[in-house]
């Protein structure tokens, strides 16, 4: 039975954790909090699980909280110009449902999973050492850790990654939002500012039940970017409301009842979009191989985050179960990664890198679906299927032939 590590306890690790438990590995999970801790802690992330991604956890065995999630199949898509002007409004509607799951709870869950199922956890944090120690004693060791020290080790690739966050960011998870109609089915919001941010609101599910998750990407510097002295969720969310009365008074009008979920249900910072080479070397001729986060790491404004991390699990799933007895040489990992990269990971990080950008030809595609119903269902499902964003939005040309199309 052929030994492996994996470092880091969140979306990709722990998937990629309980597929090779499943399929017979002895496996040692190393976490840095317990399911104690985490359900304690501070929100995670924001998250949005496209039905792609949900097949791959359904797959899986994974998918744990589907009968209580909200089922997102539609986004309300707003262009505020001038600001606290609607301009352009109009509904885009995924095939397949979202969802999203505060990842404390998650998280918290897959780890129990985990041990229920007979996987070996050592809670603890590793450095440089430790995972020197764990790449000695294990015949392969995966890197989810996402930012840190560890992170570190591989190597930035700077053709493919930006130099600097194109966004500072905010969320806040709330109860008691109002929706534009309340008889229709939980959906998404999406509003963008030009020159100063977007905002978007997703139903999701937490500790203490439905929630909504409010997502500001605010342009640095902007007049969305007043978020740097990380207020409690009490002020935060006042004062986003002030931006709402200025900026988007129709939202505004929805969160008069709002209030936080709880007292640690809100985050502040900024991504950098970063893709790193996917193998560490350490000493001794050890090699590390990262996943996730680790190699891949987007802005959250198409959410795609989760959504690769359980790509990446699946594929390197796959590719180990595929590799038999052989050894696994950093050759190996480097193919690995390459046909995830080229077959997944590379999709959505140019359509997020097109997003922060807004390009006139994606402007005019935005334009193009408030009026044809057929143009937003497109946009909306390369959210949840990058793979088609070459096809008709990696280009002027290609876009212009598409629209004419119509």
């Amino acid at each position: 039975m052929r030994r492996i590590a994996v470092v880091g306890a969140g979306q990709a690790g722990l998937h990629l954790a309980l597929g090779l438990l499943a399929a017979g590995y002895r496996v040692t999970l190393v976490a840095a909090r317990t399911p104690q801790q985490l359900r304690g802690g501070r929100v995670l992330s924001t998250q949005a699980m496209f039905g792609p991604a949900l097949r791959i956890e359904r797959a899986a065995g994974l998918d744990l909280w589907a009968d209580r999630a909200p089922a997102v199949y539609s986004v309300d898509a707003t262009l505020a110009a001038p600001p606290g002007v609607r301009a352009l409004a109009y509904t885009m509607t995924l095939d397949e449902p979202a969802q999203s799951v505060d990842q404390r709870l998650k998280m918290a869950g897959w780890l129990e999973l985990f041990a229920e199922r007979g996987g070996r956890t050592e809670y603890r944090a590793v450095d440089r050492a430790g995972l020197q120690q764990l790449a000695e004693t294990h015949e392969l060791t995966v890197v989810a850790t996402g930012r840190g020290e560890l992170a570190e080790l591989f190597a930035r690739d700077a053709g493919r990654s930006a130099p600097q966050p194109l966004r500072t960011l905010c969320c806040l998870y709330a109860h008691g939002v109002g929706a534009p109609d309340p008889a229709a089915e939980p959906r998404a919001r999406m509003n963008a500012i030009p020159q100063a941010g977007e905002l978007y609101l997703q139903p999701a599910l937490t500790l203490s039940g439905p929630c909504s998750i409010l997502l500001w990407e605010a342009v640095p510097g902007g007049p969305l970017d007043c978020f740097a002295d990380r207020p409690g969720p009490v002020e935060q969310l006042d004062r986003m409301r002030g931006l709402l009365r200025e900026y988007l008074p129709w939202e505004y009008e929805l969160w008069a009842e709002a209030e936080p979920t709880d007292a640690l249900g809100n985050l502040y910072g900024a991504v950098t979009p970063t893709v790193r080479h996917p193998v560490a070397e350490l000493d001794h001729g050890c090699h590390v191989f990262g996943i996730g986060d680790t190699v891949v790491l987007n802005d959250p404004i198409t959410g795609q985050g989760a959504n690769n991390a359980a790509r990446a699990a699946a594929r390197y799933l796959r590719a180990i179960t595929e590799h038999g007895e052989a050894a696994f040489t950093p050759g190996w990992m480097r193919r690995t990664f390459d046909l995830h990269w080229r077959e997944e990971a590379r999709h959505s990080v140019e359509f997020t890198a097109s997003m922060l950008a807004m390009p006139e030809h994606l402007q005019r595609v935005f334009g193009a679906a408030a009026e044809h119903p057929q143009v937003a269902r497109r946009l909306a499902n390369t959210y949840a299927e990058p793979s088609d964003y070459p096809s008709w939005l990696a280009t002027p040309e290609l876009t212009q032939a598409y629209l004419a199309s119509l």
